[in-house]
């Protein structure tokens, strides 16, 4: 299954990707899933969300949809909390002169962030540095604080998603540079195009690229995760709740802007992120508009 939400920005409908329920084919088809949540957000996920859909499809209860045409927003309601992980691929961490961490660089993103897979991505009015990040992003499925183990952590993950972390360098890590000033410019999170369910994911060697104008960048594995998703979500939650429907995006590999090997982005370019299984998103950059204020996502 890929859990996914159509419609215009702020009135999504929820979906689902599957195989068609009457077992002639394989085919897979869209589903609404309007008679099971209003959303795909924290709720739906942390009353058995996935278990719901599987049965209600095998009862052939959900009605066919025509996504044709449709947006495709975040696979996820706005989540209450992003949570991003810092060099957790260990040659990005050298591409960035920095040592491989010992635990976890954790760092906050606001969650104004988070965009569709296929938005418009404004380029900051006043960027000059602007990167991107191929990461897999994780998404909680029930709240979690002080869980007790890796194991326990692993329970509380709903599935995985593909996602990009656009980043300001120079916001991020000039003379007066913050993490949280170049993380934090809107739409700068693109996710999807689905989220899909733990079970039917594994985490431990999918594969991450990313191309700017149709020009390869990155192209690891997650095998090469400094911390994996399971021991990210346990630590986090030695610090914060985490709450069901927040993400937490993993870090990116080596092969982004930083490293001195590519150019910086500039308004028109076109990036695309692909995480192996989780789909293959895509953005152009646009001008950002100054002294507008934009509705809620």
């Amino acid at each position: 299954m890929k859990f996914l939400r159509l419609g215009d920005a702020g009135t999504e409908q929820p979906a689902v990707l599957a195989a068609g329920t009457d077992g002639t084919d394989g085919t897979e088809r869209a589903y609404s899933l309007l008679p099971l949540t209003r959303d795909i957000d924290g709720a739906f996920l942390a009353h058995d969300g996935a278990a719901r859909v599987r049965a209600a499809l095998a009862a052939g209860e959900l009605p066919a949809l025509d996504p044709a045409g449709l947006r495709i927003g975040p696979p996820v309601a706005r989540p209450r909390s992003v949570i991003a992980i810092g060099l957790n691929y260990a040659d990005h961490a050298a591409e960035a002169g920095a040592d491989v961490p010992t635990v976890p660089v954790v760092f906050l993103k606001p969650t104004s962030t988070i965009a569709g897979p296929f938005d418009p991505a404004p380029y900051p009015a006043a960027a000059g540095k602007y990167d991107w990040e191929a990461e897999l992003a994780i998404v909680v499925g029930r709240d979690a604080h002080l869980l007790p183990t890796v194991a326990a952590a692993a329970e509380c993950i709903a599935g995985y998603a593909c996602a990009n972390d656009l980043s300001e360098r120079d916001w991020q890590m000039g003379a007066a540079g913050q993490w949280t000033k170049g993380k934090s410019s809107p739409g700068s999170t693109p996710l999807g195009p689905w989220l899909v369910p733990a079970d039917e994911t594994d985490p431990a060697d999918l594969r991450v690229r990313s191309w700017v104008n149709g020009e390869p960048r990155q192209d690891s594995r997650t095998a090469d995760l400094v911390f994996s998703p399971a021991e990210l979500v346990h630590h986090v939650s030695q610090y914060m709740l985490l709450e069901a429907g927040d993400v937490i995006l993993t870090g990116t590999p080596a092969g982004v802007a930083l490293s001195g090997r590519f150019p910086y982005l500039a308004p028109g370019d076109t990036v695309e992120v692909e995480v192996e299984g989780l789909g293959r998103q895509r953005c152009v950059l646009t001008a950002e508009h100054v002294g507008v204020t934009s509705g809620a996502r």
